[in-house]
C-alpha cells in the first residue's frame, strides 16, 4: 500500500485526522484539490481573481468556491467554501463559536449517546489548538450591531466573538512549545476572509497541518480525486487527477481512506461512487438531512464613501441573538476587496413575488440600483449580517444525470427569507444612513449559505445515517467521513469548532499503528470507549496546546 490512510481534503476535518494519525504512527497522505498558498501567494485583495475565485476551468484556482445547487423551488442555495491546502481556514472568518443545546439533543444522534459531554473535553483542545481568544477591540461595527441589538430589545444577548487569531507580539511560536511556527500578531485590518497576509490568522496550515507535515504526513496539492474503489485483497485505490488537468493521473492505495473534502466536495464524491457501482452498499440515507445552518446573509451600506470605516478589526468581531434560534454576527471584507459587492441588490422580503416586490423598490428608488453599479470602497461602507439558526430544517441532495439536486428534507422547509434578519438589516442601514441589501438571488427564493452541512449524518444504523458514532462508513469497512457532513444538526453558529472537535473525538478512538482496535466492529451498537493516547505527541506536554485527556 501507497500508505495506511489517505485522507481526501486539507480542511479542519481533514486536517486533524492527517495530525492524529501520523502522531499514532500511521503512513499518511493527503490529496487536496486546491493550491499551496502562502503570504506572498494569497489574493491582496478580491479583485484578483486568479487567487481568489475558484474556477479550474479557467485557470482560477484560488481560495472562495462558489457552487450554486440547483433543485425543486425552495431547496436551492448559493454554497460558499475553500479551496486549497488548509481547507477552508484560509477563507474563514476565524470565528470559534460553540453551539447551544439544541444541537447536542437533536433527534438525528441524541439517543446514541451524551452528545454535550462526549464533545466536551474535544471542545476544549481544538480551542487550545485553533487558539481560540475573545476578540479584544471593539470596532465601530460592533457599536452598530450593540445599537441594532437593543433596538431589537435583546441587547443583554450582544457579545465579542471568539476568533483563532495571534495577537500577541511577533516572534516564536505561543502555542506548541515550539513545535510550531514563528507568528506575527494581528494589524486588524479586515482582510481574514482573502486570506490572512500577515501571519496572525490560525489557519490549519499553522496548527493543525503544519504540525502533520513535521510528523511525517506527505500533503499532494492540486491533486483532485475522482474514484475511490475497493480492491479484492482489502483496502482502496484512490484514483486522481491533476487539478485543471484531468488527464493527468496518479493512482494511490491505502487500507483506509478518510473523507474530507468538505460537505459539497465529499457528497458529490461519495453520490458518484454509489451511483456507478464502485461503493454499492453507501447507505440510501447519504444526502439527507443535508443543512445550510439554516442561514441568511444580508447587509446594509452607505452611500458615501466618506465616514467612518466599518471594516476595522477582523472579518468577524461580534453577535448577538434577536431570538432563541436566531443569531447574527457583522462581516466585513478588508480595503479594496470588493469583488463580492457584485452579488447585492435592494433587500425584498419574501412571502411573495420578490421580483415584484423589486420592481416596486425599483419604481420608488430608481437611483437606488443605480447606486448597485458603484463599488467603490464598499468594504469600508457596508456591513454583511451573516445569520444562522438552530433550527430543525434540511434539504435532501440527490444525484441526477445533470449533477447533485436539492430536494425538500426532513423538518420544516429551508428558510428562503429570515424576518429576523431583514429586521436587523433595516435598522443597521438607519443606523448609519444607508440602505439595507440582499443578493440577487433573493429575488429567486435562492438563499446563500456559507456553511454548507450535513448529507453524511451520524446514525445508530444504515437505516437512520451514513456514518456511525466513530465516523466509520456504513457498509465499507475502511472508510470514514470527518468533515462539515459529518454535521447530524444546524448548529446556528460558525461550525469551525465543532467539526475539529467531532475530528478530535473520532481520531482519538483510532488505535496506534499495529494495535487492536478498541471499537466494537462496524454495524455494533455503540460503546463509550476511551481515547487512544498517541506514541508520538507532536506537541511537548508542557505546551498550551499539549493534547489532554477528554473531560480534564
Amino acid at each position: 500500500m501507497s500508505f495506511d490512510v489517505i485522507v481526501i481534503g486539507s480542511g479542519f476535518g481533514g486536517s486533524v485526522t492527517a495530525l492524529r494519525l501520523a502522531e499514532k504512527g500511521y503512513r499518511v497522505g493527503v490529496l487536496e484539490a486546491g493550491r499551496r498558498f502562502d503570504a506572498a501567494t494569497l489574493p491582496a485583495t478580491s479583485w484578483r481573481l486568479r487567487d481568489f475565485l475558484w474556477a479550474p476551468r479557467l485557470g482560477l484556482k484560488g481560495i472562495q468556491r462558489i457552487h450554486l445547487l440547483r433543485g425543486e423551488r425552495g431547496t436551492r442555495v448559493l454554497v460558499l467554501a475553500g479551496a486549497g491546502v488548509g481547507g477552508g481556514s484560509l477563507v474563514y472568518a476565524n470565528t470559534l463559536y460553540e453551539p447551544l443545546d439544541p444541537f447536542f439533543a437533536d433527534p438525528q444522534w441524541a439517543s446514541i449517546t451524551d452528545w454535550k459531554a462526549e464533545l466536551a473535553g474535544h471542545y476544549d483542545q481544538a480551542r487550545r489548538m485553533l487558539g481560540a481568544v475573545v476578540n479584544p477591540t471593539v470596532t465601530p461595527a460592533d457599536a452598530v450591531m450593540r445599537r441594532i441589538a437593543e433596538r431589537m430589545g435583546v441587547a443583554g444577548t450582544f457579545r465579542l466573538a471568539p476568533v483563532g487569531v495571534y495577537f500577541g507580539e511577533d516572534g516564536v511560536d505561543p502555542y506548541f512549545g515550539g513545535a510550531g511556527p514563528a507568528r506575527r500578531g494581528c494589524v486588524e485590518c479586515g482582510a481574514c476572509m482573502t486570506g490572512c497576509r500577515y501571519g496572525a490568522k490560525n489557519m490549519l496550515t499553522e496548527n493543525y497541518l503544519y504540525l502533520a507535515e513535521r510528523a511525517g504526513a506527505q500533503v499532494y496539492a492540486e491533486c483532485t480525486v475522482t474514484r475511490v474503489r475497493p480492491l479484492p485483497s482489502g483496502g482502496y485505490e484512490v484514483l486522481a487527477g491533476r487539478t485543471g488537468s484531468p488527464h493527468r493521473r496518479r493512482t494511490f492505495t491505502a487500507r483506509q481512506v478518510v473523507f474530507a473534502a468538505g460537505t459539497y466536495g465529499t457528497q458529490r464524491l461519495l453520490h458518484r461512487l454509489r451511483a456507478d457501482g464502485t461503493l454499492p452498499r453507501l447507505s440510501p440515507r447519504l444526502g439527507a438531512l443535508t443543512r445550510t445552518n439554516s442561514e441568511a446573509l444580508v447587509g446594509f451600506e452607505r452611500d458615501s464613501v466618506e465616514g467612518e470605516r466599518l471594516n476595522e478589526g477582523l472579518a468577524i468581531t461580534s453577535s448577538f441573538h434577536p431570538d432563541d434560534e436566531t443569531h447574527v454576527e457583522p462581516v466585513r471584507y478588508g480595503a479594496g476587496s470588493n469583488a463580492m459587492a457584485l452579488l447585492r441588490t435592494l433587500l425584498v422580503d419574501g412571502g411573495g413575488s420578490r421580483l415584484r416586490g423589486f420592481a416596486r423598490e425599483l419604481a420608488a428608488h430608481p437611483r437606488r440600483v443605480l447606486r448597485l453599479l458603484d463599488v467603490r470602497r464598499w468594504s469600508e461602507r457596508s456591513l454583511i449580517a451573516l445569520v444562522m439558526q438552530a433550527k430543525d430544517n434540511s434539504i435532501t441532495v440527490r444525484r441526477t444525470r445533470w449533477g447533485l439536486r436539492a430536494a425538500r428534507g426532513h423538518g420544516e422547509p429551508n428558510p428562503t427569507w429570515i424576518p429576523a434578519a431583514h429586521e436587523a438589516v433595516r435598522l443597521g442601514a438607519e443606523e448609519i444612513g444607508g440602505v439595507p441589501m440582499g443578493t440577487w438571488l433573493d429575488l429567486f427564493d435562492i438563499p446563500t449559505t456559507a456553511h454548507f452541512l450535513g448529507g453524511c449524518a451520524i446514525g445508530d444504523s444504515p437505516r437512520t445515517g451514513v456514518i456511525d458514532a466513530y465516523h466509520r462508513v456504513y457498509g465499507h469497512e475502511g472508510l470514514h467521513v470527518v468533515d462539515g457532513s459529518a454535521v447530524s444538526a444546524n448548529l446556528g453558529v460558525n461550525p469551525s469548532l465543532t467539526i475539529t472537535a467531532q475530528a478530535e473525538r473520532a481520531m482519538s478512538f483510532w488505535p496506534n499503528a499495529g494495535d487492536p482496535d478498541p471499537r466494537p466492529p462496524l454495524g455494533s451498537p455503540y460503546v463509550r470507549i476511551e481515547a487512544v493516547a498517541p506514541r508520538s505527541p507532536a506537541v511537548p506536554p508542557d505546551a498550551p496546546a499539549a493534547l489532554g485527556t477528554p473531560g480534564e
